[in-house]
């Protein structure tokens, strides 16, 4: 006897992914890399990093290190400030099961060489 399969609850989760350079990523020159502020769809973290990535390496980065921040709920409960553009994106990656990236910070090397 067949299980009908329940839809999936799927969360948004902040992740920050530390991409490094490669030819088409659009970074400014001189960059060494970036830090991508993420909010990402799936039914736990793990699948979250899993499309974050994916999605991310098809967009012709670099993705080095993703560290998960966890849901809404939980960046409440850490006492995290979380303003209404920030909600509407993480509602945004919900609605569409998407991922969304909010903010990149281009990384530049040390500036004492030389």
């Amino acid at each position: 006897m067949e299980k009908q399969k329940k839809p999936s609850r799927q969360q948004v989760y902040t992740l920050l992914v530390q991409i490094g350079r490669k030819d088409g990523d659009g970074l400014p020159d001189g960059a060494t890399g970036a830090a991508l502020m993420c909010f990402a769809s799936g039914v736990d973290e793990a699948e979250a990093v899993r499309e974050t990535v994916a999605i991310l390496k098809q967009a012709d980065t670099a993705p080095l290190d993703v560290t998960g921040y966890g849901t809404l709920a939980e960046r409440e409960a850490q006492g995290h400030d979380i303003d209404a553009d920030e909600r509407a994106l993480m509602q945004r990656a919900l609605d569409e099961n998407a991922v969304i990236v909010a903010q990149m910070t281009p990384f530049f090397g040390d500036e004492e060489q030389g």
